[in-house]
């Protein structure tokens, strides 16, 4: 009787295909809206910095450094709160919170990432090299600001805005003030999107302790949200002012500023968990219509 053939390499292929989907997962890779959340507002920055003409290094350098950091970021975030994520409904099947994987592995994952995103950084100038060491010590503070202060959003709004700094000195060898407003226009937009998504979790939030813009205001959330989103148009109508912009920017801040509109209103009544998520996704349009305004006045510009 033959032996019938041992399909060894198969089954550790098997094995490996839900450790890399754990990996995934810690990495968010099905969930890009952090990315491109993250990335949209570098975008901005670039394209103002030149004139609507960025260089392709540039383009490449800024494009998978958001994809990275962004991924290192929520790593970091899940090796700091693993033990909150597993009390937590929305986080708890997070592969670090169930045990799928293990820290050290995480931090394996995490050395890559930061190791691949330094690589990149080393193309840029000595300005923007010595701005990412900043822009990593407050991706690192950001996932502990939630043990002690409400406004933790405001952190992510500053993380999530390093890339901002760092693509205008790439192209431009100096900082302004125009990425300044950008960048608050960013932080603000943060607060906002983020106390949605921290709606979600409101009700376990406080049953562990863990601080929120959306555990500061409560039912008040709504209106701050407004309040953030208001000062969001305030800033990019300023950066408008301060780089000469035309139509197409100011039309794709009427519409920023519609959608803002009208998400404020739904935000100060009462809603279903299951409806924020939506909201929230759907402030990843918003950056890219702000984007194609800004790329659009450099081509359209009347």
């Amino acid at each position: 009787m033959k032996h019938l053939p041992q399909f060894g390499h198969l089954k550790k292929q098997n094995m490996a295909w839900p450790f890399l989907r754990e990996i995934a997962q810690l990495m968010r890779l099905n969930r890009p809206y952090g990315t491109l959340l993250l990335l949209f507002p570098t975008l901005w920055s670039l394209f103002i910095a030149s004139a609507g003409h960025p260089t392709v290094k540039h383009l490449i350098v800024f494009i998978l450094g958001s994809f990275l950091m962004r991924s290192a970021g929520c790593v970091m975030n899940d090796m700091a709160d693993y033990q909150f994520d597993a009390q937590v409904e929305r986080t708890k099947d997070r592969p670090l919170a169930k045990g799928t994987l293990t820290r050290k592995e995480a931090f394996l994952v995490l050395s890559a990432l930061l190791t691949c995103s330094f690589l990149l950084v080393l193309m840029l100038n000595l300005l923007t090299i010595a701005l990412s060491f900043t822009a990593l010590f407050i991706a690192t503070l950001y996932p502990f600001a939630k043990r002690f202060t409400h406004f933790a959003q405001a952190v992510l709004g500053i993380a999530f805005s390093f890339g901002i700094l760092m693509a205008w000195t790439s192209a431009m060898g100096e900082l302004t003030w125009v990425p300044i407003l950008i960048l608050m226009a960013n932080v603000f937009w943060a607060c906002g999107y983020d106390t949605i998504y921290a709606m979600m979790d409101m009700e376990d939030d406080i049953k562990i302790g863990v601080k929120s813009t959306a555990v500061f205001f409560g039912s008040k959330s709504g209106l701050a949200i407004g309040l953030f989103f208001a000062l969001v148009i305030l800033f990019l109508f300023l950066v408008g002012r301060e780089t000469n912009m035309g139509s197409p920017y100011y039309l794709a801040l009427a519409a920023t500023t519609v959608a803002f509109s009208y998400q404020t209103v739904l935000l100060c009544k009462p809603l279903a968990k299951e409806r924020l998520f939506p909201i929230f996704k759907g402030h990843v349009f918003v950056g890219g219509v702000i984007l194609v305004g800004i790329i659009f006045n450099y081509y359209l510009k009347v």
